[in-house]
């Protein structure tokens, strides 16, 4: 069952839907109905006024119907009912839900589904208005760039008609030039001519001396190869002394390696044999080491024994003497007839043996 609160918040919903539906049928007349009512006004301000108030009145409302005429536009009146239409569809939902669920689920449901709809609005302006700046930053450049490629296209142009002047100067250099090499070349074949001549000349005369000289280099040639011819052949017989005395050499060292062989195989025979004496006498001396060792340390534990034995008399004939018991005169003289013997005394409270257990 609803609550008061809940009926009375229906009510007012639906009064403000109904207000919404007249204000909706009210905003469709257009501009020709308030031109109507001005020229009804201005008849009647003709009729009963002077021109002075005539001619103001008409003024004011004109300018009345032109501020009518920028708010009453079709964008602006289609936004209106838009948003009217929205306005009652949310009131009517709200009265639905109030009615049969009693919560306001669906009026917060409409203004965060507004918001995000505000928010996609906002997010696509702005990046509107990012596209202008770049659009306008982009035509900025492009404006730049045009500058500058008709400004390189002007240098370029000076640049053209400047090489154009300096190819038309290399052209008449190399023309001079091909006529000055042309006129030095046929020089140059003259005098080339004429010292070729020259040379032919000295050349037959060179050509006789070394046909002389020829023949006296075949006479050296044949004394030449006979003394190699003899030297060659005492070459034969010293190299066949060598070879022959090389052979005992090689004989001679061999027995001398095979001699020194066998001595090594001795030294090592007796390098073994003093190793395994070596080894031995290690083995001996590791012995008497260890039972060395092993005497020192019992010599060690006993001197040990004898020592505590000596704090154990010494620290029980201290406590007889503080105890009072006897002095170790008397305790010698007692036990002289008979066995040496100790009796136990027992400690005071947190008195300590100076002996551990």
């Amino acid at each position: 069952m609803m609550s008061v609160d809940v009926l009375r918040a229906c009510a007012v919903l639906q009064d403000c839907a109904d207000q919404l539906a007249v204000l909706g049928n009210i905003i469709h007349p257009g501009a020709d109905t308030q031109r109507t009512e001005l020229h009804l006004k201005t008849a009647r301000l003709m009729a009963g006024s002077s021109l002075s108030d005539f001619t103001g009145e008409l003024h004011q409302s004109q300018k009345h119907l032109s501020i009518q005429e920028r708010l009453f536009t079709p964008d602006n009146l289609a936004k209106v009912q838009k948003d009217r239409q929205f306005v009652s569809d949310v009131i009517n939902g709200l009265m639905v839900d109030l009615q049969e669920k009693n919560s306001f689920q669906s009026l917060f449901s409409a203004v965060e589904e507004q918001r995000k709809k505000k928010a996609q609005l906002l997010d696509i302006i702005n990046r509107e208005e990012e596209g202008r700046l770049r659009i306008k930053a982009l035509q900025k450049e492009l404006l730049d760039i045009h500058k500058q490629k008709t400004d390189e296209c002007v240098r370029l142009e000076e640049l053209v008609a400047y090489l154009r002047d300096q190819v038309q100067d290399i052209r008449v250099r190399s023309n001079r030039q091909g006529k000055f090499v042309n006129s030095c070349a046929e020089q140059l074949v003259c005098q080339g001519l004429k010292v070729n001549s020259q040379k032919e000349k000295e050349l037959e005369d060179e050509v006789g001396i070394l046909q002389e000289s020829t023949e006296e280099e075949k006479n050296v040639h044949m004394e030449l190869e006979t003394f190699l011819k003899r030297q060659h052949a005492n070459l034969q017989e010293k190299l066949q002394f060598w070879i022959q005395r090389y052979e005992k050499d090689m004989e001679k060292k061999e027995q001398e390696i095979t001699g020194l062989q066998n001595k090594r195989n001795v030294s090592q025979a007796r390098i073994q044999e003093l190793s395994k004496k070596c080894r031995d006498m290690q083995e001996v001396i590791i012995e008497d080491r260890t039972e060395k060792e092993r005497l020192r340390a019992q010599l060690e534990k006993e001197q040990r024994e004898r020592d505590a034995a000596t704090k154990i008399q010494a620290w029980w004939r201290g406590t007889l003497v503080r105890k009072g018991l006897g002095s170790p005169k008397k305790d010698k003289s007692k036990s002289k007839g008979g066995k040496k013997g100790f009796t136990r005394v027992p400690l005071e409270r947190g008195e300590r043996s100076p002996f551990p257990l």
